[in-house]
């Protein structure tokens, strides 16, 4: 089968995973909205495991251990303080402590996650075929939970189900859109910047956004849920980082 092919495959697929969200369609309402806050604590540790245990070390590893990667991370936390700032006054006038335009924020930050992991497959795939299956499944076992993680972020923001479904399936398109992007450009284009960018716009979210809707819940047994679902995100993403860690 061609690279392209090969390409445009594994690009759609990783796109389609997106719709592991449609699993929680089949749960009962009630069943459901109990555990909504689970997935977002549990899409909270898998961003800043990512961020911490995948981007990071990829930016190092891909610029050198120098100051400009750390300003690029700083770039992305303050990039999209200004977002959030920007979508408060433009889409509500209450309070901000009774509206956080969060669902936003993960569906622009997994866009551009998306498309730098499409980036990434498509130069694993030029590489070599087998190099780009194992990219695949490496990025797809990081992608599933947060896919559910993030599902369960848009409809604790107020979207229903079948909405936040729609625009997640959006937002992973554009894995497609990179990997096509780095047939065409991979040799002329250097993107390595936008893995640290990303990586502040995930830290950015876990640590603003979400861990304070952890919070919120009085209950000794809620939090206690929520620190479990957290460390398992961060526990999942690591265990990923040392599996696929050369040597």
């Amino acid at each position: 089968m061609p690279t392209l092919a090969w390409i445009v495959l594994a690009g759609s697929a990783m796109a389609l995973l997106a719709l592991s969200g449609s699993l929680t369609f089949v749960l009962p309402e009630r069943i459901f909205n109990r555990i909504v806050l689970p997935l977002v604590a549990l899409a909270a540790g898998s961003l800043l495991g990512g961020a911490l245990f995948h981007m990071l070390p990829e930016s190092v590893a891909a610029l050198g251990n120098e100051l400009s990667v750390y300003v690029w991370l700083a770039a992305g936390l303050l990039t999209f303080l200004i977002l959030e700032q920007y979508l408060h006054w433009h889409h509500c006038h209450r309070p901000v402590s009774e509206h956080r335009p969060v669902g936003y924020l993960i569906l622009i930050a997994d866009a551009l996650h998306n498309l730098i992991g499409g980036l990434a497959i498509g130069a694993a795939f030029l590489t070599d075929i087998r190099l780009g299956i194992v990219t695949w499944l490496i990025a797809a076992a990081h992608e599933i939970p947060q896919e559910m993680g993030d599902f369960g972020i848009l409809v604790h923001s107020g979207w229903s189900r079948r909405r936040a479904l729609s625009w997640n399936l959006l937002s992973a398109s554009t894995v497609l859109v990179g990997a096509l992007a780095a047939y065409g450009l991979a040799e002329h284009v250097d993107i390595a910047v936008l893995i640290p960018f990303a990586a502040g716009n995930f830290i950015y979210i876990a640590l603003a956004d979400l861990v304070p809707e952890l919070t919120t819940k009085p209950a000794a047994h809620d939090k206690a849920i929520h620190t479990v679902g957290f460390a398992a995100g961060l526990a999942l993403l690591l265990g990923v980082a040392l599996a696929v860690r050369p040597g």
